[in-house]
């Protein structure tokens, strides 16, 4: 069993006397019912729910708050006790009266701690189900991240290595352990089955039988014909563009136009199954995203995408990752443990253009920390060829740029070509999901 660091965020959540019922949102195979199983280890009663079973559904016709609880309890056969009870109500997306129930229970229930979760919950908000904004607290599950990956194949020990920043020690080992991470990736079922024998290749039924539920997913909520005709083809193509800026218009030599494509985009969006990264044109908060600009093309996990553009054979015998993909596949997997223990839903990743006409210079990725914008770049190589990071720090009111790569960590004193003196940190791939404790170690 992966022990997931979402535990944590529930048990603050349940701790909370202002608790609210929390809605879980995450793609499908994420793991949301499997944690929350977990969780319920720390109640006293639980009670469970599919609401893809006719008689679970079925419940939800009484308004009566306590009359309802008592009908769940009998329906579950569970004794109403005294102490602590957790009611999950899964895939509540089928029942959108389940859906609005859920605003009474705060005020009706406080006692009593609910969870919901569905895996086409994303594509009903805002569109086919009235959610009650303001009644509920959400949170975000995505992939596993480099050190639940670490956890799941028995590796804790180095996991507790990279949490006390301490891996220069092993670094070769650590830095082999999290090639695997990026061939195998982060889904929960995924990472249990290549744990049993240490095999990539055992996990490519699983990662069949996902694209086959997520294409029949999405489809579900196409508008019309073409739609469902255009998300099948970014579904069957898309993959091989991970990690790039794309054009709606033609994508991936079809013959779909921008406002097709941007619609069937924003449908898989929708799903979290993928996300469409902007960039922003400043280098300081708030960052403003711009929306004329093309966007980059993350999915929701490297491995998948590794899977399905067809490209794991080339990543198997290779010692550098920057090597890889002209080095798209190092970038979309620190884009993915950038966000990979970060529970807000909303929460969105961007990258950096210079704002100039003509201007072509690039910085990988952002980083919110505190009140600075931090740049990432994703980059082997001395410092003088990092001439987008050198134009992002010479605009930018601080002095710390982020350089991941596949050497030992360090910060270095250094000058842009402009002159300005700056430390850049040299961060190795196993540290990117302790960022926030890096540059803490340095403010």
């Amino acid at each position: 069993m992966i022990y997931r660091t979402a535990l944590q965020y529930l048990e603050k959540w349940a701790e909370s006397p202002e608790h609210k019922p929390l809605i879980i949102r995450g793609a499908r195979q994420v793991g949301k019912t499997t944690l929350i199983n977990q969780f319920s280890e720390k109640f006293d009663n639980y009670l469970y729910l599919n609401l893809d079973r006719k008689r679970d559904c079925s419940l939800f016709v009484e308004d009566d708050i306590p009359t309802l609880i008592d009908r769940i309890h009998i329906h579950c056969r569970k004794q109403k006790s005294d102490g602590k009870t957790l009611l999950f109500i899964d895939e509540i997306q089928n029942s959108p009266e389940a859906v609005r129930l859920l605003r009474y229970f705060r005020e009706e229930a406080p006692s009593l701690f609910v969870v919901a979760a569905g895996s086409l919950l994303e594509t009903l908000i805002d569109t086919h189900v009235s959610f009650p904004v303001g009644r509920v607290e959400y949170m975000a599950l995505r992939p596993c991240s480099f050190l639940e990956f670490l956890n799941g194949i028995g590796e804790e020990y180095d996991a507790e290595v990279i949490k006390g920043l301490a891996g220069d020690a092993i670094h070769e080992r650590l830095m082999n352990h999290f090639l695997n991470y990026v061939l195998v990736g982060g889904m929960p079922e995924a990472i249990m089955k290549y744990s049993e024998r240490r095999d990539v290749l055992a996990v490519n039924q699983i990662y069949s039988t996902f694209l086959n539920a997520y294409s029949d997913d999405v489809q579900k909520y196409a508008q019309n014909k073409t739609m469902a005709a255009v998300i099948r083809h970014i579904l069957r193509q898309g993959w091989a563009y991970a990690a790039e800026p794309i054009s709606f218009n033609n994508f991936a030599e079809s013959n779909y136009r921008s406002r097709e494509m941007g619609e069937a985009f924003r449908t898989i969006e929708r799903a979290l199954l993928l996300e469409l990264v902007y960039p922003i044109t400043v280098e300081q908060i708030p960052l403003m995203p711009n929306m004329r600009r093309k966007p980059k093309l993350m999915w929701l996990d490297t491995g998948l995408a590794n899977y399905y553009a067809g490209v794991r054979s080339e990543i198997f015998n290779v010692d550098d990752i920057m090597s890889v993909w002209k080095g798209r596949i190092a970038e979309h997997i620190v884009a993915q443990e950038l966000v990979s223990e970060n529970f807000e839903f909303g929460i969105r990743r961007n990258y950096w253009v210079r704002d100039k006409e003509g201007a072509s210079s690039e910085v990988d990725l952002v980083y919110q920390f505190g009140n600075k914008v931090i740049p990432v770049e994703v980059k082997s190589g001395t410092n003088s060829k990092l001439r987008s990071l050198h134009q992002f720090i010479d605009r930018a009111p601080h002095d710390i740029a982020v350089r991941v790569w596949t050497g030992r960590y360090s910060v270095d004193n250094v000058k842009t070509l402009a002159g300005k003196p700056f430390r850049l940190v040299n961060l190795p791939f196993y540290y990117v999901g302790q960022l926030d404790r890096v540059l803490s170690r340095i403010m």
